[in-house]
């Protein structure tokens, strides 16, 4: 069935609440009226108000209960609305969601989901663009995952749904309804720290995820670049063994996420290839990521964020090395 990424996220997470008796969702306008993308259409009235709750304007307030129900054997998902609002509760999750399991050396886990619309791309207002993930993927005991489409969508979420840790879960807001893809009716998973080989090629390797995904397809594609793309999926842990044996067959590696450029993914995934493929590389591994302030007001996205323009110019920069 063909379906876009909302519909995709919100038929996984009925599967979800049919499957664990445990699962609950909540988070601010997500019952009555189904979210602030309609990601949670329809479900509170399918599963009623005790499984599917409105909650207050509090976004600690909303991770703290979340982490407590894990705690206490429930297995909660909760909705921040914007990944800009979630810095509220980031002490919850750093100082308690993340070091359960080592605090009780694993005798207590925190069974969680925290969902957050990312990215730009929709000339949002400030806030509501942020790019989270290397915060995230930094605190150790928290899984980041970032899908790039409808099908690993619904997939990741799966299987996440299905793991005793907390997994931080972010939906690029300009995918929510950009593309479809055919996404099967029942449930599925898709691996949680395997990258994906969108595309296969022998003249560079490409490595992003998230927004930049369609994105750097569509470049590659027009130019007819043999280039080998890697959408990562998983944030932390990262897939190194897909990156470094790409890499070691291309020669060359280019990074493009949305996100700033200093002490970014970009960042790691460069480390990673100069550890461990050093002697394969022959030309300096190549960085298209945004300007390290804060994300703009909507008039300057596009001298923010990396264009097709942008990706195409490093495409043909980095070939010529």
């Amino acid at each position: 069935m063909q379906m876009n990424m909302v519909s995709a996220i919100n038929n996984a997470l009925d599967l979800i609440l049919q499957e664990n008796p445990d699962v609950v969702l909540l988070g601010e306008d997500i019952g009555k009226d189904g979210g602030v993308f309609r990601v949670t259409d329809g479900l509170q009235a399918k599963y009623g108000e005790g499984r599917v709750m409105d909650t207050p304007l509090a976004e600690s307030g909303i991770i703290g209960s979340s982490i407590g129900m894990a705690l206490a054997g429930m297995h909660p998902i909760p909705e921040v609305q914007f990944a800009g609002f979630m810095y509220l509760a980031f002490n919850q999750l750093v100082s308690h969601a993340a070091r359960y399991r080592s605090r009780t050396r694993s005798t207590m886990t925190v069974p969680m989901i925290v969902r957050t619309p990312v990215s730009g791309g929709v000339r949002a207002l400030e806030h509501h663009s942020e790019n989270p993930e290397a915060l995230y993927a930094h605190v150790g005991g928290l899984i980041v995952v970032e899908p790039s489409g409808p099908y690993n969508a619904k997939g990741l979420l799966i299987k996440a749904s299905r793991m005793q840790d907390p997994v931080v879960f972010l939906e690029p807001t300009k995918l929510y309804r950009l593309l479809k893809e055919d996404v099967p009716d029942g449930a599925y998973e898709v691996p949680i720290g395997k990258a994906k080989v969108v595309k296969e090629g022998s003249a560079m390797t490409i490595v992003t995820y998230g927004v930049m995904v369609p994105a750097v397809k569509d470049v590659v594609e027009q130019k007819g670049t043999d280039a080998e793309i890697i959408d990562l999926q998983t944030i932390n842990p990262l897939d190194r063994d897909t990156i470094i044996d790409s890499v070691k067959k291309t020669t060359k590696l280019m990074i493009v996420h949305e996100a700033q450029e200093s002490f970014g993914v970009g960042a790691e995934v460069a480390a990673i290839a100069a550890e461990k493929a050093i002697y394969e590389l022959e030309a300096p591994v190549t960085r298209v990521a945004a300007p390290s302030l804060p994300y703009p007001m909507p008039g300057y996205e596009k001298y923010y964020t990396p264009t097709a323009n942008k990706i195409s110019a490093a495409i043909d920069k980095l070939m010529s090395s």
